[in-house]
């Protein structure tokens, strides 16, 4: 039951830490805010687009902005490797939950079968006279079973709801910065004619 202990403190820890994140993500989030900068950015007026959103830290923003900043020497590759870090930033602790989602059922598997193997050496040892030992040990034994499925139960639902929200942001994040490299591209097109 220990190694479950552990796995079910992880889990809530990172669950707690996680939503955290999300709830400061969403409140650093302005759509206004973005479509305003995307608006400067189309009447070419790049710095008051980037004094615009100095105060804000959105994700979105932040991956835009490192775009503008590097735009003479590669906006695509800046936007991918801003992105690129914001997205690993939204991943942190993932893959820890879903080894733990992975892990708890296993475990207490584990947990069952030995104490079904004790359950059954008290059974050759003590004979048959006293069955309600055995089925107690078994009972017993089934526990850590039903307490590794509830750790994995209680930290799938949040860890989807990470994945999805890593997904939405990730898909903005894609939207915008094409938006960008396209009104880059116009931009410098009608310069040149």
């Amino acid at each position: 039951m220990y190694p479950l202990l552990f796995c079910s403190l992880l889990s809530l820890t990172i669950v707690i830490e996680r939503g955290i994140f999300w709830t400061r993500e969403r409140k650093m989030r302005d759509a206004k805010l973005l479509d305003r900068f995307m608006s400067l950015v189309e009447k070419g007026d790049v710095d008051e687009a980037r004094r615009s959103v100095a105060d804000c830290h959105g994700s979105t923003i932040r991956v835009l902005v490192c775009g503008i900043v590097h735009r003479e020497f590669s906006l695509k590759d800046a936007l991918r490797m801003s992105a690129d870090e914001e997205v690993a930033r939204m991943r942190k602790y993932l893959p820890t939950l879903d080894t733990m989602i992975t892990l708890a059922p296993l475990l207490g598997i584990l947990g069952t079968v030995t104490g079904i193997i004790y359950s059954f050496n008290m059974l050759g040892s003590a004979g048959v006279e006293n069955p309600a030992m055995i089925t107690a040990g078994i009972g017993q034994a089934l526990l850590t079973t039903a307490f590794g499925l509830a750790i994995a139960i209680f930290s799938l639902i949040p860890y989807n709801y990470f994945l999805s929200r890593t997904e939405k942001a990730t898909q903005e994040m894609e939207k915008y910065g094409t938006t960008l490299e396209i009104l880059f591209e116009k931009a410098q097109r009608q310069g040149a004619e």
